[in-house]
């Protein structure tokens, strides 16, 4: 990919993470307690194809319980890789590192996942002049996450709400009584 497309806002991400870290560790993490607290290290491995998206994401949520960690990309998001291929390196504090691991890497696979569907598309119209759009059937509350994966895919976003540009349906035009009548409201 040529152009890497620019993530959401910052506080966009920071809260999608809240919303995760909080549902995921609730009063705390017991099982990360059990462990001592020192310096560790851990990396992360892409297990199949893929087109990697949600470096953000998975940044926030370390950085949101360690600010101290250190994280290491051997790719940036948009890039093609193979099953095996290790994505990060992190050095951080033993019990942030497990306690992020699960919110860190929902958002990897969910938002890879999103970016290598689109790319499959992207790749079976190459050359035909047409152009793989998003919609808004996402996720609730990762909307800006998912459309950032599309684009890491080589897809375009359409439009991220209601609001933002008018799109006529069978129901429209339904409920104007015609397709002329609702292109004529919408105008």
């Amino acid at each position: 990919m040529s152009t890497r497309p620019t993530p959401p806002p910052a506080d966009a991400i920071a809260s999608d993470v809240a919303r995760a870290l909080a549902e995921d560790i609730g009063s705390g993490d017991v099982t990360a307690a059990l462990l001592p607290d020192a310096a560790d290290i851990a990396y992360l491995l892409c297990k199949e194809a893929a087109i990697v998206a949600g470096s953000p994401w998975f940044e926030a949520c370390h950085r949101a319980l360690d600010p101290e960690v250190r994280i290491d990309w051997r790719v940036r998001d948009g890039d093609r890789v193979q099953p095996g291929t290790v994505l990060a390196t992190l050095a951080g504090r033993t019990r942030a590192l497990v306690t992020a691991e699960r919110s860190s890497l929902n958002f990897m696979q969910t938002l890879s996942g999103t970016a290598t569907a689109t790319a499959a598309y992207v790749d079976a119209v190459r050359g035909t002049g047409c152009t793989v759009l998003d919609t808004r059937k996402t996720l609730p509350g990762l909307r800006l996450a998912q459309k950032y994966a599309v684009l890491c895919g080589g897809g375009r976003n359409h439009r991220v709400g209601l609001y933002d540009a008018v799109m006529l349906k069978e129901n429209h035009v339904r409920a104007a009584g015609s397709l002329a009548a609702a292109i004529r409201t919408a105008r």
